[in-house]
């Protein structure tokens, strides 16, 4: 038979992932979490933060140079702006803005002024940005002015020191040369020869280049830069904000939500998805039953019109009419993993009323012998007639020569009915000779025999009708069932000579009041009257998951409401 969901190819990247982002979103609670820890971050950090102010200002640095106007002439010539940034924070500017602050009543160290100053260089340009930071306006703008003047004041000083070393080792040239100079004066005056006149020359040369080296320094326009926009005092706090910070608090939530919810995953031993469902099973998915606000109270949804729920139990009904391996035994053991068995129950009665809809000669046989409650649940629909004569003859008033009954569907036929009794010992009626002859009429044309047996992983009754019921359904919650289970549940049956035709998927129950917490099966039990027995050991416990209200309302027996 053809699976009704295609299994995802692992090269199927984009569905991969689409898979997994709906896993993840199954962790509702931790998303939530992690939203509200990052808002609830972002909050804190926007209110409990002190106000801060940022007052900037921008220098555009210069060289020292004799005529700004000539041509070929540049600003940036031998200016190195990394060096020129390095200047600007260092502790000879730190100290000399502090001296100036100080006289203006601001007495801070250099150390706490260089640890607000910022100092940047916009691109391909000579531009440095100082950005101060204080506790308050004015005292941002008074910092960063201070700084950035410290700075041209720091670069004037060390251009004119240069210049005057500069000056100092010219003349230390040209003292020497004027003392050679007067000397030879003095001997032409007294008829020196024609080379004493040679050298005189050259002497004068010299004098005349070391001494316009000396003017051209003198001449130097030694402006280290200027201040081309003034510090002015900020009007509104410096940071992102309490919006910004709310909504960065949010991303960043939402992203440690998302790694909760993935390593909530990673450890998670329930089927995770329908894929995961169908390779640990080896067998197909049949349906996926829908929630249906309406089903409470009523086991049987075919008969209801306009019913959901009764249209997927027909088409599931329909899916194993043209299963060839159900087709050839027309037998089917319907089961659940664990837990309580209502849902399956469920089922197998929904599914005798859609195969008896079809024409079929149906006869579903209640084999859950230790809580039998279906005849309970069906109700007035459910009435006794006679068994056949084989029953009368052969069997001993026990289960399942017993009693018989006829289940009428309203506007969809009717099916027949043994239902389960308690006896003494389980396995032996389960072996019975009269549980291999009722079980042989789906040998018959158009017959079909559906077996309801206990969870298969709690007791081992469904094993044992497992060679005579080849063909088997699993219905299960895909959010209570583990991985781990349906891997043994196909090993099991593989091993007892059956195989799994596919999965019935129910949603999860809602979550009880505490008025509802007694198992039903115990009230139906007592009728309602005397002390409440103890829950059964496998009874599947209640945990509070969100996403366990998002199916269907598990069923409520009419039994229950007596």
């Amino acid at each position: 038979m053809t699976p009704v969901n295609r299994v995802l190819d692992d090269q199927d990247e984009p569905a991969l992932l689409r898979d997994q982002f709906r896993q993840l979103l199954r962790y509702r609670a931790l998303l939530a979490l992690g939203v509200a820890i990052g808002l609830i971050g972002g909050g804190y950090l926007a209110l409990s933060g002190e106000d801060t102010y940022t007052a900037t200002g921008e220098v555009l640095v210069r060289s020292a140079i004799s005529d700004p106007f000539a041509s070929g002439a540049t600003a940036d010539k031998g200016i190195n702006i990394g060096s020129e940034r390095q200047t600007a924070v260092s502790d000879t500017v730190g100290t000399l803005a502090a001296g100036t602050l100080l006289k203006k009543g601001d007495d801070v160290a250099a150390r706490e002024l260089l640890a607000g100053l910022q100092v940047t260089n916009p691109p391909n340009t000579l531009t440095l940005r100082f950005a101060y930071t204080g506790a308050t306006p004015e005292q941002s703008r008074a910092r960063a002015e201070a700084l950035a003047g410290a700075y041209l004041a720091h670069r004037k000083a060390r251009t004119e020191e240069s210049i005057k070393n500069i000056s100092d080792g010219y003349r230390a040239q040209l003292d020497p040369l004027e003392e050679k100079r007067d000397l030879l004066e003095k001997q032409i005056g007294v008829g020196a020869a024609d080379d004493v006149t040679s050298a005189r020359a050259n002497i004068i040369v010299s004098i005349s280049e070391l001494s316009r080296k000396i003017s051209e320094l003198k001449a130097l326009d030694t402006t280290p830069g200027y201040l081309n926009k003034k510090p002015v005092a900020p009007t509104s706090p410096t940071g992102p904000g309490l919006p910004l910070l709310l909504g960065l608090g949010g991303v960043v939530g939402l992203a440690l939500g998302l790694l909760l919810s993935w390593v909530r995953l990673v450890f998670d031993p329930a089927v995770r998805s329908t894929r995961e469902l169908v390779r640990s099973l080896g067998a197909p998915l049949l349906g996926t039953l829908p929630r249906e606000r309406g089903a409470a109270g009523s086991v049987l949804a075919i008969g209801r019109s306009g019913s959901r729920l009764a249209e997927e139990y027909r088409a599931v009904a329909f899916r194993l009419a043209y299963d060839p391996s159900f087709a050839e035994s027309r037998r089917l053991l319907v089961t659940s993993p664990r837990g309580d068995n209502e849902e399956a129950a469920a089922a197998a009665a929904n599914l005798a009323a859609a195969f008896a809809e079809m024409g079929r000669d149906v006869l579903l046989v209640e084999a859950d012998l230790r809580t039998p409650s279906l005849a309970g649940a069906l109700g007035s629909a459910a009435h006794e007639v006679r068994p056949p004569r084989w029953a009368a003859e052969e069997g001993d008033g026990s289960w399942p020569t017993g009693g018989r009954s006829n289940v009428d569907v309203p506007g969809s036929g009717a099916f027949a009915l043994i239902p389960g009794t308690t006896v003494d010992n389980v396995p032996r009626a389960l072996t019975s000779t009269p549980v291999g002859r009722i079980v042989a009429e789906a040998d018959r044309p158009g017959s079909v025999v559906i077996v309801l047996a206990p969870p298969v992983l709690s007791y081992a009754d469904a094993v044992a009708l497992v060679d005579r019921v080849e063909g088997v359904m699993i219905v299960c919650d895909p959010r209570a069932v583990h991985r781990s289970d349906l891997e043994r549940i196909r090993e099991i049956i593989g091993a007892s000579g059956g195989h799994v035709l596919g999965a019935l998927l129910h949603p999860g129950r809602r979550r009880l009041t505490r008025s509802e917490r007694r198992p039903k099966s115990a009230r139906r039990r007592n009728g309602g009257d005397g002390p409440t027995p103890t829950a059964e050991p496998d009874a599947p416990e209640i945990t509070g998951d969100p996403t366990e209200t998002l199916g269907l309302r598990s069923l409520t027996l009419p039994a229950a409401r007596r």
